[in-house]
């Protein structure tokens, strides 16, 4: 292992404990002295992707991760959330135990993960999923999602939006007075 202070090749373990997936290792430099901590992770065996073109790819989850957290972008989530979201995805693609899986397969289960965390990521990444052509599209999604007309109370996660009567009203002033 090199160190990463001194480039040295070679260090000691000081320290090991198992962690939810993999092996924490806590090392010595052999030259220098400085200590860093490794993780080792078991590495699966290879997942295609079959994309829309009918291409196939590697899985790979930093392309996972990417698209969640835009869907994310300016919303009010911890980033651990977005990690073990994106955990949970791939634990069940290798879960399943195929070879390969259909794009649209993980798509599907990303939206109906943000449809349970958060309702505005849920609308962001169904606007780039479905290739939405129009408004009206759109719109339908967004009536499904509030159940057509009725009030649904976003996820626990989903801060709520602001009162009427917690709104300040700008007067000429320049002062804002509650309602």
């Amino acid at each position: 292992m090199k160190c990463p202070h001194c480039s040295y090749n070679d260090s000691k373990v000081l320290d090991s404990r198992d962690t939810e997936d993999g092996i924490r290792r806590r090392r010595q430099c052999l030259s220098c002295d400085g200590r860093f901590t490794t993780y080792e992770r078991t590495q699966k065996s290879g997942l295609y992707v079959i994309k829309k073109d009918r291409r196939r790819e590697l899985f790979d989850k930093s392309k996972l991760l990417n698209g969640i957290r835009k869907a994310f972008e300016k919303r009010p989530i911890a980033s651990h959330v977005i990690e073990k979201l994106a955990d949970d995805i791939e634990a069940e693609l290798y879960h399943q135990g195929k070879q390969e899986v259909s794009s649209s397969v993980i798509g599907d289960m990303v939206m109906e993960s943000l449809k349970n965390l958060d309702h505005i990521a849920y609308i962001r990444f169904a606007s780039v999923y479905r290739e939405f052509a129009d408004i009206t599209r759109l719109k339908q999604e967004v009536d499904t999602l509030a159940g057509i007309g009725g009030r649904v109370s976003p996820p626990s996660t989903q801060l709520p939006l602001l009162s009427e009567s917690g709104i300040p009203v700008v007067t000429k002033r320049g002062r804002g007075r509650r309602k």
